[in-house]
């Protein structure tokens, strides 16, 4: 072989290689298409029922059941052999967004699925109302939400009426993001400059919505207060009771060199006696 010849050679073994390798004109024929039913968007609650919908157009294997799924999680009660598949969702909320899946099940090939977003704006189900702690204790706020997609996290402080935003300086503030949870901590608290109104915002594509939080921080002599208390009513008891017994009249305290009343009286007719024998003898 010439050396002309060489690289041609080596060219259309290349060639041959790399067109065993792609796939045919067949290959995509044999994937599966699934149509699907639009997104939907939850604008009020409750709203409409909506229905969502897919369609296993084409297919050329066995296919061996379908079924549903909401955020990775099989729904109960959808698996079924249907290439044609619907769920219902009754005066949807915003708790019912999120993704849906149809899924497809076949039995020598891997399983299919297509995606439905369900939206809706965020609705914030859980929060602390008031937090009340102690002087030098850990405080710690959180909001929880349901709504897709996910929100977007973010604490404020109101002060003088208006929403600020929490400066770490003193790096006391701690805040945890996940999916629909969000957490504020703040530790070693001050009287003087964490008390006040705390606002957790969530925000996605579709809405918004905030919600308050009161933070109260009380003296570190809280505890004592009523201790305290019960010391200082014992003390006016106490004062009460000696002020009472000072101040009772003199006549009801007996005097120690006047006899009884009957004794008294003894000694008064003692002494008319012997005045009226004194007479007799003169």
């Amino acid at each position: 072989m010439s050396g002309s010849s060489l690289p041609s050679a080596l060219a259309l073994s290349l060639l041959l290689v790399s067109g065993s390798l792609l796939p045919g004109p067949g290959a995509a024929q044999n994937e599966p298409r699934i149509v699907t039913s639009e997104e939907v968007i939850i604008r009020e609650s409750p709203a409409p029922s909506v229905t969502l919908q897919c369609n296993l157009t084409s297919n050329s294997h066995t296919l061996t059941y379908s079924y549903w799924t909401k955020n990775g999680v099989e729904l109960t009660a959808t698996r079924k052999n249907a290439s044609n598949m619907e769920y219902r969702i009754n005066k949807p909320r915003a708790e019912d967004s999120g993704e849906y899946h149809c899924v497809y099940q076949f039995l020598s090939a891997p399983k299919a699925n297509a995606t439905i977003e369900v939206k809706a704006a965020p609705d914030i189900t859980g929060h602390k109302r008031s937090e009340n702690k102690n002087e030098g204790q850990d405080a710690m706020m959180y909001c929880k939400s349901v709504g897709y997609p996910h929100p977007e996290w973010t604490w404020h402080k109101k002060e003088n009426g208006m929403l600020v935003d929490i400066v770490n300086t003193s790096g006391r503030f701690i805040i945890i993001n996940r999916e629909n949870y969000t957490e504020l901590s703040i530790t070693n608290l001050q009287i003087t400059e964490d008390p006040g109104e705390y606002e957790c915002n969530a925000t996605n594509s579709i809405g918004s919505v905030s919600v308050v939080t009161i933070l109260r921080v009380r003296s570190h002599l809280a505890p004592l207060w009523p201790f305290l208390g019960i010391l200082a009513e014992i003390i006016i008891l106490v004062v009460i009771i000696v002020v009472y017994e000072k101040r009772k009249r003199p006549d009801e305290v007996p005097d120690d060199d006047e006899p009884a009343g009957p004794m008294k009286t003894n000694s008064t007719n003692n002494h008319k006696d012997k005045n009226l024998r004194q007479r007799n003898t003169n």
